[in-house]
């Protein structure tokens, strides 16, 4: 089901997925210092292989390790960077269906020059390479994840009196750890954004408006920032990008339709295919897609994965075909509409719900494209 036999495919998926309990209870034991580090990754090992084999089950051919490693989609990798500090907690409101919900993400400061002295993902990408026969697909933040939440404020002035020299090293630390995944066999690569999504909230634009920066500058400046951030990256290396409109136990941040991004998200970024939410109301209708330019891939979040209940293949049908009124059919593709799991806690339904959607995908896909 694959465009050209490489990604992103006809059936694909976000990324991150609900984390098990045999790894919840060892991260748990890590936290009190009951096992060591080794010890928790052995856990991590068999719960990756395991979650790698179901994934295979239901016929995908991107294979994630389900981001099992990780605590928070953005907060691990990026607190790997030299120069990164987590200072506290952002307080940020989620909604969902039964209300308003608190919670609290590390807050991530730039105290000092940033720099890459160190591999972040290569091994566990290698371990995912060893354990895979489809596609490894590695998922890590966009680099604009350490600049939105706090905007300038965040950035030492001390450190970078120049923002433009901030920007520079960031982007240079990208594609150092970019360059080492290549080498290691990386052919498929995945930023998670929820930046350029949340600027399409009316409310989140009047935030950053409040918070010393212009919703209108951004996306160009976001687009610069990815831009060089894979420049170097291998030929044989697809790049994706997925936009999120925030993603903790079912809820979520940002409402709003992408024609504020549109044209710049389309046209600007130098990537392969654009992971867009669209399984509800909140992310607006599928005009916005007329800006795609050929040669770039869409795929379309149809399938929550916020709730358990599966959604009729008649219904994504019609929906993939609402959507190629604005863009080639042949340059769409299907998927959950985010992950189910960008934090550690996971989303309201059980892997049984998970691995149904999963299916859906696949299935819905090859009866779509053949």
């Amino acid at each position: 089901m694959a465009t050209n036999g490489k990604p992103p495919f006809r059936a694909d998926h976000v990324g991150s997925l609900l984390r098990p309990q045999s790894v919840l209870d060892a991260r748990a034991q890590r936290k009190r210092g009951e096992i060591s580090a080794e010890d928790l990754r052995e856990v991590e090992d068999a719960a990756i292989a395991d979650i790698i084999a179901k994934q295979e089950e239901t016929g995908l051919e991107a294979i994630t390790d389900g981001e099992f490693r990780r605590e928070m989609f953005h907060v691990d990798f990026l607190q790997n960077l030299n120069g990164v500090a987590v200072t506290g907690g952002l307080a940020v409101k989620f909604r969902s269906n039964e209300g308003e919900r608190e919670f609290a993400p590390p807050k991530l400061e730039v105290v000092g020059r940033i720099e890459r002295t160190r591999e972040i993902a290569v091994s566990d990408f290698a371990f995912l390479k060893g354990k895979v026969g489809k596609t490894p697909k590695l998922c890590i933040p966009s680099p604009t994840m350490l600049h939105f939440r706090t905007g300038r404020k965040g950035i030492s002035k001390d450190v970078y009196p120049d923002i433009e020299d901030f920007f520079s090293d960031l982007a240079r630390a990208y594609r150092e750890e970019i360059a080492a995944l290549g080498k290691a066999g990386c052919t498929y690569l995945q930023l998670d954004d929820t930046n350029l999504a949340y600027l399409c909230d009316p409310a989140m634009r009047e935030r950053t408006r409040a918070m010393g920066e212009d919703p209108d500058k951004l996306p160009k400046l976001y687009a610069r920032i990815i831009n060089d951030a894979i420049a170097s990256r291998p030929d044989t290396m697809t790049v994706c990008i997925h936009l999120c409109r925030g993603n903790f136990r079912s809820s979520w941040v940002a409402e709003g339709g992408y024609e504020p991004v549109a044209e710049v998200l389309l046209n600007e970024l130098d990537i392969d295919g654009y992971f867009l939410e669209y399984d509800d109301e909140r992310s607006g209708d599928f005009a916005p897609l007329r800006f795609t330019p050929k040669g770039k891939m869409v795929v379309l979040g149809l399938v929550t994965s916020k709730l358990p209940e599966l959604e009729a293949k008649d219904d994504l049908k019609q929906r993939i075909e609402e959507a190629a009124q604005y863009v080639d059919g042949d340059q769409l593709a299907l998927s959950p509409q985010c992950g189910f799991s960008s934090t550690v806690h996971g989303n309201e339904l059980t892997e049984a719900d998970e691995m149904a959607k999963l299916r859906l995908v696949v299935e819905t896909a090859r009866e779509v494209w053949g």
